[in-house]
Formats: C-alpha cells, sequence, structure tokens
C-alpha cells in the first residue's frame, strides 16, 4: 500500500508521459509539475549538491515556532565549515538543496521530489538524465524516512538519516540505501528494559504513536521483557488522524490502571495534542518514561510542567563548534511563514533555538554532512587500480554518482568532536544513548540532565550506567525500600535479611533461601547451609583427652586397690563396693566419649541409655556404702543388730535392684520412642545440627531424674552422718561429692536447654566428665593418699609414727591412718598400724 501511495504521488505531482519501448531510446520524457511547491526551501549551489529534508513545522498547532529549525542551520554551517576546510575536499564545493517535510510522509514524498527535480522547473534533471545531487540527508521521523528511501531507490540514492531510528530501516533487502547517525529501536527499546529493571518497575502501559515508529518499539519492548518479571499493563495508541474521543478512551484506561509508569513511543508532533488534553483529565501520579523521540523536546518541557521528573534515553549529544555564533549572526534567506519578515536575526539569549551547549539532533545533522564529505574527499582522492570497483577502478570526479559514493559511506571511518564515526553493514550507527531526566533549573525553566548512559557495546548487564540518581543504585545483596511521601526514585537500601537474597542490581525484593541453603555474608547467593555436630575438632579433641584421662585415672585407682586389698584401708572400705563404683567411674567416663561424632541411629541410643545404666550403677553403689557406714555407727550402740541386714549379700541386692529400674525404664524408653539422629535447622536458621533427638521427652526426663532421686537420697543420708565424731570422715567426704554431683547436674539444665548446637551435647558431656571427677577424687583421694604418701612416710621413718589406739572408732577407721605418735624404735610402726585396724574390726 505504501508503493502505491508512492506512485500515486508521483503521478499526482510529476505526471510521465513516456513513449513505447522503441521510442523511448530516442524519445526525452518531458515532467510537468501539477502545482507549485510553496513550502519553505533553500538552496546554495556547489560542485556537489546535497539535498535536506527537515521538519520546519508541525502539523499540528504548537506555540510560538515559526522560526527556522535547529537542524537546518547545523547543516547549512557544516557546509559552510567544509567549504573553508583545506583539508577536507580542497578545490571542491557542497551545495544544497533543503526542503520543508511538516513532519508528515505526504509532504516528505513532495519534498524529496522536490529536492531531485526542483521547484517550477518544468524540465526534470531526473527525467533528463543524471541528478546533480549525490547524497540526501533527513529525515527525523521513521515513516518520513520510510518514504523517502523507497523513492530513492529508484534513482540509487543514498540517504542518511540524522533522527529515524525504527529498527525495520535496517533490513538491508528492503532499504539497500539507508544510513542513519542514530541507533536503531532495538537499542532503544533494550536501553528502556534495562531501565525498568533498574528501579524495579514491573507493571507499565504503553502509548505510542500509530506510524512504523510505534509499531516497531512496541514489538521490540514486548521482546525485551518476555523473560522477565516486567508485566505490560496496557497498550494504547494514539491515532494518525487526531480524534478527541478516541483520546478520552484512551485517558481513561489510564485513569482506571494501576500501573504508574508509562512509556512513550511517539514523536512531539503526534503527543502534543494528546498531553493537551490529558491536563484537562487531572490524571495524577505518572512517571512518564520518554522514547528518544520527544525526551529532548523543549516545546513540551516548557508547556506541560507535570512532566517534570520524565525520565528517557536520548540520542548521545556532541559539540558543534561555532553554532552559536553562526545561529545569531545567520538570516533566513528564503520567505517564512509570518509573523517573520524573512530578515530578524536569532539574538533572544534564552530561547530554546539557542540552546546550543549540547545539541543532540543538530549534532547527527553535523555527523551526516561530515560523513558525506568524508566519503566524497576519499572518492575524490581514489589511486587509479586500488579503486572498488569494476576492475580496481575509482570513480570519474567530474561524474559522480550517488550509487558509487554509497560504496564509500559504508567504509568510512572518521572523526567528529572527538567522537569516533563509522557505520555498521545494516548503515547503523554505534548504539550508545543519553539517559536524560527532566527537571527546573533555579530560574524555574526546564532542563534536561544527562544522569546516566546506556552503551550497547558493553558486554550484557553493563550497558547502563546511573550516575545521578536521588538514591544511589542498591548494590545485590539489598533491597529497596521506597521513602514515604518521596518520588518512587528516592528509596533507601536496605540489607536483606538472613536467609534471604537479591543478586541484582536494584532490587525490590529479597528472594528467600531455600530450606538446605542459606545467604551468603554479602546476601547475593544461597550456599549450603553448614553442617554441625560435635566432632573430633579442637573442641572434640579437648573433651576425648579428658575423657580417656579420666578412665585412665580411675582405672589407675582400680589398681592400686586391686595391688593393695589384703591392707586394713581396702578391707575395712568395703572392698567390693569400691571396685564396684570405681569400675561404674570409669564407664562413666568412656560413654562421654559416645557423644562425640555423627550421629548414627545406635549411637543415638546407646550414649543416652549407657550413661544413664552407668550413672545409676554409680549412685547406687555410694547409696549402698553410704547405708553401711550409718548402719555401723548405729550397731555400735548396745541391743542393736542392724548390721546383719545390711551384709554382703544386702548390699548386692540394693545395687542390682536400684540399677535394674533403670535399665527397664531405658528398655521403656528404647520400645516406645528411642533417640534418634535429626536434622535440626530450627535452632540456628544458618546451620543444619545433626543432633540426636530424645524421642521421648518423658523418658528423657525420668532417666535424668531418676539419677537425681538416687543422688539426693545418698546426699541426705550421708547429711545425717555428719555429726558423727571427728574421726568419722567418709559421711563427710560422701556428702561432699553428692554437694557436687547435685550442683553440677543442676546447673546442667538451663546450660543444656539454651546452649546452641553443638554446644548442647558439649555442656552434656562437660557435665558428665565433671560430676565424675568430683565423686572419684572426693571419694578416692583421701585413701589414696593414706595407701601411697603415708606408706612411704612410714617405710622412710619407722620410728617416729605409730597409731594411737583410743584413735579407733567403731565402723570406721580412715581417720586412724592419718595419726601418729612417738614410738619406740624397736618396734614395726606399720604392723602397729595394722593391729589397731584390726582390733576396731573386731569391735565392729
Amino acid at each position: 500500500s505504501l508503493r502505491m501511495s508512492l506512485l500515486l504521488w508521483w503521478s499526482l505531482y510529476y505526471p510521465v508521459s513516456i513513449s513505447p519501448l522503441t521510442e523511448a531510446t530516442s524519445t526525452q520524457p518531458a515532467c510537468s509539475p501539477q502545482g507549485a511547491f510553496e513550502l519553505p526551501g533553500f538552496s546554495a549551489q556547489g560542485d556537489f549538491m546535497m539535498g535536506g529534508i527537515f521538519p520546519l513545522h508541525y502539523r499540528v498547532e504548537l506555540p510560538g515556532t515559526d522560526y527556522t529549525h535547529q537542524p537546518l542551520a547545523t547543516m547549512r554551517l557544516a557546509v559552510e565549515e567544509i567549504n573553508q576546510s583545506e583539508q577536507l575536499l580542497p578545490n571542491h564545493t557542497l551545495g544544497y538543496k533543503i526542503f520543508d517535510s511538516c513532519a508528515t510522509p505526504v509532504t516528505a514524498l513532495r519534498a524529496v521530489l522536490a529536492v531531485l527535480n526542483g521547484q517550477g522547473e518544468e524540465q526534470s534533471p531526473m527525467c533528463s538524465g543524471a541528478s546533480p545531487l549525490i547524497a540526501m540527508v533527513g529525515e527525523s521521523g521513521s515513516s518520513q524516512s520510510i518514504v523517502l528511501s523507497r523513492t530513492l531507490q529508484c534513482s540509487m540514492f543514498f540517504q542518511i538519516s540524522y533522527f529515524s531510528t525504527c529498527s525495520c530501516l535496517s533490513d538491508r533487502k528492503e532499504y539497500p540505501t539507508f544510513f542513519r547517525v542514530v541507533p536503531n529501536d532495538d537499542y532503544q527499546v533494550k536501553a528502556i528494559a534495562s531501565l525498568l529493571q533498574r528501579f524495579g518497575w514491573k507493571w507499565i502501559g504503553v502509548i505510542r504513536e500509530d506510524h512504523d515508529y510505534g509499531h516497531f518499539a512496541l514489538q521490540g519492548l514486548k521482546r525485551e521483557i518476555q523473560n522477565t518479571d516486567v508485566c505490560l499493563a496496557y497498550d494504547e495508541m494514539i491515532p494518525k488522524d487526531y480524534s478527541r474521543e478516541r483520546v478520552l478512551q484512551i485517558l481513561e484506561v489510564m485513569r482506571h490502571s494501576t500501573a504508574q509508569v508509562v512509556i512513550v513511543f511517539s514523536g512531539e508532533g503526534e503527543l502534543y495534542p494528546f498531553l493537551k488534553e490529558f491536563v484537562k483529565q487531572n490524571i495524577t501520579g505518572t512517571q512518564w518514561v520518554a522514547s528518544e523521540a520527544w525526551v529532548t523536546a523543549n516545546v513540551l518541557a516548557e508547556t506541560y510542567p507535570f512532566l517534570d521528573g520524565t525520565i528517557g534515553f536520548a540520542i548521545r549529544s556532541g559539540k558543534v563548534p561555532g553554532l552559536r555564533d553562526y545561529l545569531q549572526t545567520v538570516n533566513p534567506r528564503s520567505p517564512l511563514i509570518p509573523p517573520c519578515s524573512g530578515q530578524e536575526t536569532l539574538l533572544e539569549q534564552h530561547s530554546a533555538y539557542m540552546n546550543t551547549s549540547s545539541p543532540r539532533v543538530a549534532y547527527n545533522v553535523y555527523k551526516a554532512v561530515y560523513a558525506i564529505a568524508h566519503s566524497l574527499h576519499n572518492l575524490l582522492h581514489c589511486q587509479a587500480g586500488a579503486g572498488p570497483f569494476h576492475n580496481r577502478s575509482c570513480a570519474h570526479s567530474t561524474n559522480v554518482h550517488p550509487w558509487q559514493l554509497q560504496q564509500y559511506l559504508q567504509d568510512v571511518s572518521f572523526n567528529v568532536s572527538g567522537e569516533n564515526m563509522n557505520f555498521d553493514q545494516k548503515g547503523d550507527a554505534i548504539p550508545s544513548y543519553d539517559l536524560i531526566n527532566w527537571q527546573r533549573g533555579p530560574n524555574g525553566g526546564p532542563r534536561f540532565v544527562t544522569v546516566g548512559l546506556y552503551d550497547g557495546s558493553k558486554d550484557s548487564g553493563k550497558e547502563l550506567l546511573v550516575v545521578s540518581v536521588c538514591s544511589a543504585s542498591c548494590a545485590p545483596g539489598s533491597r529497596k525500600a521506597v521513602r514515604r511521601g518521596e518520588p518512587l526514585c528516592c528509596f533507601d537500601c536496605v540489607p536483606c535479611d538472613s536467609g534471604k537474597i537479591s543478586n541484582q542490581t536494584d532490587s525490590i525484593d529479597c528472594k528467600e533461601c531455600p530450606e538446605d541453603y542459606w545467604s551468603n555474608t554479602d546476601g547475593t547467593m544461597c550456599i549450603p547451609k553448614v553442617v554441625e555436630f560435635l566432632s573430633h575438632d579442637a573442641m572434640g579433641i579437648a573433651l576425648t583427652v579428658i575423657a580417656v584421662v579420666g578412665a585412665c585415672l580411675t582405672v589407675s585407682i582400680l589398681a592400686v586397690f586391686l595391688h593393695h586389698r589384703t591392707t586394713p584401708i581396702v578391707r575395712v572400705n568395703n572392698s567390693e563396693l569400691s571396685f564396684f563404683i570405681l569400675l561404674s567411674l570409669t564407664l562413666c567416663f568412656l560413654c562421654a566419649l559416645m557423644f562425640i561424632g555423627e550421629p548414627t541411629s545406635w549411637s543415638c541410643m546407646l550414649r543416652h541409655t549407657a550413661f544413664s545404666i552407668t550413672f545409676s550403677l554409680c549412685i547406687s553403689c555410694i547409696l549402698g556404702k553410704t547405708l553401711v557406714v550409718l548402719a555401723a555407727f548405729t550397731a555400735a550402740r548396745p541391743g542393736n543388730n542392724i548390721m546383719k541386714w545390711l551384709g554382703p549379700k544386702q548390699q548386692r541386692v540394693i545395687i542390682f535392684s536400684c540399677t535394674l529400674v533403670q535399665v527397664l525404664i531405658c528398655a521403656a524408653w528404647l520400645m516406645a520412642a528411642p533417640p534418634y539422629p535429626s536434622r535440626n535447622i530450627q535452632d540456628q536458621h544458618s546451620k543444619i545440627i545433626l543432633e540426636c533427638s530424645v524421642g521421648s521427652q518423658l523418658a528423657f526426663w525420668c532417666v535424668l531424674g531418676y539419677i537425681g532421686l538416687l543422688a539426693c537420697l545418698c546426699f541426705i543420708l550421708a547429711f545425717l552422718a555428719r555429726k558423727l565424731p571427728g574421726n568419722f570422715n567418709e559421711a563427710k567426704f560422701i556428702t561432699f561429692s553428692m554437694l557436687i554431683f547435685c550442683a553440677v547436674w543442676i546447673s546442667f539444665i538451663p546450660a543444656y536447654v539454651s546452649s546452641p548446637g553443638k554446644y548442647t551435647v558439649a555442656v552434656e558431656i562437660f557435665a558428665i566428665l565433671a560430676s565424675s571427677f568430683g565423686l572419684l577424687f572426693c571419694l578416692f583421694a583421701p585413701k589414696c593418699y593414706i595407701i601411697l604418701l603415708n606408706r612411704a612416710s612410714s617405710e622412710t621413718q619407722p620410728s617416729q609414727a605409730a597409731l594411737q589406739p583410743h584413735q579407733c572408732v567403731r565402723g570406721n577407721t580412715v581417720h586412724l591412718a592419718t595419726t601418729y605418735a612417738h614410738v619406740p624404735p624397736q618396734e614395726n610402726a606399720r604392723a602397729r598400724f595394722d593391729k589397731e585396724i584390726l582390733a576396731c574390726q573386731t569391735l565392729s
């Protein structure tokens, strides 16, 4: 349909009467215009002519812009600079023919035909032969450029656009002669998608114009956000022929949508009347994201203050030397639309037209003209035999065809204002954008502030750089928290909670790690949780060494008692009970070793049952010993024969019975709900604690409670014997040992409950070892002292000490061995001591 429209307009504007093929070679076709082309035009003669199509006016009513458009002046400035240059195109000059497109495809078609054929010329050079034009600069709008490109293809003219960004124009099959000094929209939509991700805008709306630019931009944006968490709330199109009813429908959609971020792909000419109606609807809270087509539209910024805060990507700005001075002195050379007389100089200092600090569109026009000039320079300086054409020939400098110049344009590379300029195989320029934010200056006027950039040549994920924002970007490992009452661009960065991560910049939420994973220190990735149990690390080895030392020490004492089992000190202290106590203490020390290492089903069952049974055996033996001590003291009274009920057999029955109760409790525990290995992820979320679950809490506390019951009973009985005669020390030792035992296990309970991870097991082992050492030292240290140290003393000084018989106390003789007196030298002190002990046994 587009080609048919072109042919239609061609026939209307330049009806051509062509003779049959046999006559075509001899008859020259005649072209006659249907009417005068009355739009503004500018021209200057030169050796080589360039065409220029610029939107000097919009097709809609805009506030006071009836002056020459800035890109036009830039093209004229560039041509004059080149003509005055001694390095570029020496001895040759450039000329131009420039017409107004009014920013519409139809008028752009009329303009390009006027450029090719001239205004009011009845004999068209295009119809009569080769055109003197070599290149075309234009257009700004993508739809206009499509019309120009298809028209120029007929005569193999190439075109350089300074502002057309539609990705469709990169199709070399459809547009083989199209070039541009701006990136195509494929990169713009990538930049916008990166911006949405950067600020966490996931719910968006799109407004677009009804032209190729809007259609292809929307397709590209949908493609870029397809695999992201950005969703499109609505997509509305501004009608090509303005309709207030249709615009009101679009505004109604915007009013009822919860999407507050709106992306607009439109030229400022189409957008102006839409925004004019938008103001009347009182829609607030909209964050506008502008495409490069209007992101630097000064007219919109001055007219609609509600657009403050708009953000979007603009083509890169650059410096055009001498542009401001040129604009202040230039005079229009052809009549303009009233009220201009054609003689005004543009000296208004604060006009948007005079803002040349960082031109964008004008800078691209400047680059386009220089690209043509450098290509023509290379063509004219071609060396014979080194050309790009057939048989390595060069073009004729007096008859340059546009298709020949295009060959040089494709390979041109030059530097302008510090920027390297070249074209890729599709005729596109290097993809690069400035990120623009609309702000207000101190005087209240609009400012387009560059707050970042997008470089499409960089690696994926590193293209976007934001350098000026209300809040600095939140690094991975943190999330954005919007500040109450402030714009969306202002936020705080809050570190992700433990167990949550964010691996992207400016994340608005942190993701929770799976159950067996935890966040790393930076909060940027989930790593497997640390598996913790009391292993053979430094603490485990230390506890192992202490337990082994305790067991060895107990076995050594047992060996001492066995070696001295015939001595009165061992015999009087009920050697059988002493052996049982030492044996059970050895097992108590060794059972602590089962608590070290990775828990298994067997180790979990053994560690608790072995511990409870061995301690029950130990306390039962001490209980039997306490009963015998009390009975022996009571038996010394006349008529008391209680000792016959506490003989060796009865003592064994007491020990067996007390231990059997604990065995039965453990058996019931193992059958009902035995301990088992478990993975504890509740107490410490960053770790997986391998521990032994007790299975039945009731059984566990029954086991500990029974041991505590035996210990308390033993403590009470020994406490009752505390007032026995001063030399009767065994009851005091038992009392003190039970006091230490009870203190250790009472303090164990809160420490056990509050200790985290492997320290829970370490506390339990410490309680076992501490109570075992307490019993060992309190009960057997004095006896070992008597057996070993006093024996050595008596053998080295036999004449200085002897046992005093009056110290003998019925039922107990422990303290007798510590009391000595002077005896005659000829009498053996040890023999005297043994006799006194036997005497005490006889009394008992």
